[in-house]
């Protein structure tokens, strides 16, 4: 039996295509091994998203040629599509695909290790024209899988390498959907994250419903846990949107939010499709809808031209929007976007203090988020995923972490607890 190994770096929808091509190997017959042992094969699936990213990328990839010289070292991903002159001139480098046909790899590999293929395989090609990949996982081995229901973006943002890695808005099949969705759930799985590269622009290229409709779909068969989404541009997060999921009983009290920054100049700057004024309606519109609900965000600091004012606006709007955490990071310039040509660069030492600061404000705005779910005196269902001391740790449905002592192991169960206090960003209940 040969061997492969895997290693994911980036986003959700970069795990869950791992996932489906671990499963492609093991329809081959292959063993999936842990990244670190000695394997036949190495699958490195890359990100490109920052700078660091793309060193990552290449730590990861010379990482495998020196656990095993002689293997079948793939990489596949958004780096590899961006940059496939760089990854093939990497010595040990077998196969290279990007993000057009990432299932090809396993029959790529074993082609090589039984001879009928020789020499390195390139195959990246022009993602124009092309449709939305066949995948899909059968198995997860937590309560929470990850389905990818888009590809693609058509934002164009100044800043950001990836639609350019990903090619043009695509969308899986609604029944193909559906059908996965269902098959996770009758194994056990109870939280099904739907996630894309732009998810809140599923169904636009189908032309039949939008995301909130496919929803409102699941939810009238019954057959499924909770749904959760994966980042949604706040632009697409309508009041119509809004209205139609919170009427139903799977969607979690939760919306992650790609807000970058809360300065309409600095979001011009960037091209985003909203301002200031659009992100804050936004928020209050989710309030009104899903009164419950907690808010989660991506932002950045330090994209060229942000200003003192310009910073303080996106520290004020993580208060406003009472935050229950947020991932923030610095700007990154990506050779061929327009933001690496932009003048009035922020210097790395501002980027810094303006990350630290708003670090801190997310973790204090976090607490007040938590103290209100407390305060509520209200149990949440909470999904248990992992040991923790003389408990265990897991997901309300508006992903809050809570933590509660069980002599019993209930991993994988779905259980109410009453919040009681809170500690280092966690709810500890009964």
């Amino acid at each position: 039996m040969y061997t492969v190994g895997l290693y994911t770096l980036g986003c959700k929808v970069s795990l869950y295509e791992t996932e489906a091509v671990a499963e492609s190997f093991r329809a081959l017959g292959f063993e999936v091994c842990p990244f670190d042992r000695v394997c036949d094969v190495y699958v490195i699936n890359t990100c490109t998203v920052t700078r660091e990213s793309d060193d990552k990328s290449r730590k990861y990839i010379r990482r495998a040629v020196r656990k095993n010289p002689s293997a079948v070292v793939c990489v596949i991903g958004c780096y590899s599509q961006n940059s496939p002159e760089e990854v093939k001139s990497i010595a040990g480098v077998s196969v290279v695909l990007g993000t057009r046909d990432k299932m090809r790899v396993s029959e790529y590999a074993l082609d090589i290790l039984t001879g009928k293929r020789r020499g390195q395989v390139v195959d990246v090609g022009d993602l124009s024209g092309v449709g939305f990949e066949p995948m899909k996982i059968k198995s997860a081995e937590r309560t929470r899988a990850y389905v990818k229901i888009e590809d693609g973006c058509e934002c164009k943002c100044t800043y950001c390498a990836i639609s350019a890695a990903r090619g043009p808005v695509r969308s899986k099949p609604k029944e193909d959907i559906i059908s996965e969705v269902e098959a996770l759930s009758a194994t056990g799985v109870k939280e099904i994250v739907l996630t894309g590269i732009e998810t809140g622009s599923w169904g636009v290229d189908l032309k039949e419903c939008g995301l909130a409709d496919l929803i409102v779909c699941l939810d009238s068969r019954n057959s499924c846990g909770r749904i959760r989404l994966g980042s949604m541009a706040p632009e697409l997060v309508t009041e119509e949107f809004l209205k139609k999921i919170s009427q139903t009983n799977i969607m979690t009290p939760h919306i992650h939010l790609s807000v970058q920054s809360a300065s309409s100049s600095v979001l011009r700057a960037m091209k985003r499709r909203y301002n200031s004024e659009m992100l804050c309606r936004c928020v209050d519109n989710i309030k009104k809808y899903m009164p419950e609900a907690d808010i989660t965000a991506d932002l950045m600091v330090g994209f060229p031209g942000e200003t003192d004012e310009d910073f303080k606006e996106t520290f004020d709007f993580v208060s406003r929007a009472g935050l229950l955490d947020a991932h923030v990071f610095a700007y990154s310039k990506r050779d061929g976007t327009p933001a690496a040509e932009y003048p009035n660069q922020v210097p790395d030492e501002v980027k810094n203090k303006r990350s630290e600061l708003l670090i801190k404000e997310v973790g204090r705005v976090r607490e007040a988020a938590l103290d209100k779910i407390i305060n509520r005196k209200k149990p949440v269902e909470v999904i248990f995923e992992t040991a923790k001391g003389t408990g265990y740790i897991g997901h309300s449905a508006s992903y809050a972490e809570v933590f509660a002592e069980s002599e019993s192991d209930v991993r994988g169960e779905s259980l109410l607890v009453e919040p009681q206090h809170r500690e280092g960003g966690i709810i500890y209940g009964k």
